[in-house]
């Protein structure tokens, strides 16, 4: 199974926030970047569901937990995920997920279920290369890109009858 499969599959999840975490952890020490509690933190809130989270219901989260209650806190932790790409920011939702694919070139796109909020990270390099063969023509370089698809996961899709 694919890691853009797990948000729309019954998984070990402890076990893909755990792999995932230690990975970052390891990344962040390779790059020589401050892993501090509050990073760490705010990526454990993003792992904990297969959702993406806004930055107030991170703060509420860190607040809750005593790491202040301050918009910089989580603002500055989510600017670190996203700069070291341990998260994405899904721009459709104003919010953030946690990355899959910390430190591998990627161009992600973003699944996201329109009636439970589960996102997923799938890769998406055939998309990307199609975008950029129609940018070349125009003279235009893509330097950075993200798909946001909005739809139905399977489950929801399985719930909803055909119209």
């Amino acid at each position: 199974m694919k890691s853009s499969d797990l948000a729309f599959e019954e998984h070990d999840h402890a076990h893909c926030s755990h792999g995932l975490l230690a990975r970052a952890e390891a990344i962040a020490a390779r790059q020589g970047a401050r892993f501090t509690p509050v990073r760490r933190r705010v990526l454990e809130i993003l792992l904990e569901a297969h959702r993406a989270m806004g930055a107030y219901e991170v703060l509420e989260r860190l607040a809750a937990e005593g790491f202040g209650k301050q918009p910089p806190v989580a603002y500055r932790a989510l600017e670190f995920l996203v700069d070291h790409g341990f998260a994405h920011r899904v721009r459709r939702l104003n919010a953030f997920a946690a990355c899959t694919h910390p430190e591998e070139s990627h161009a992600p796109a973003f699944l996201i279920c329109r009636a439970c909020g589960a996102v997923a990270e799938a890769p998406a390099p055939a998309l990307r290369a199609a975008l950029e063969a129609e940018a070349a023509p125009l003279g235009f370089v893509v330097e950075r890109c993200t798909i946001e698809a909005l739809g139905l996961c399977p489950s929801c899709a399985a719930a909803t009858p055909c119209a």
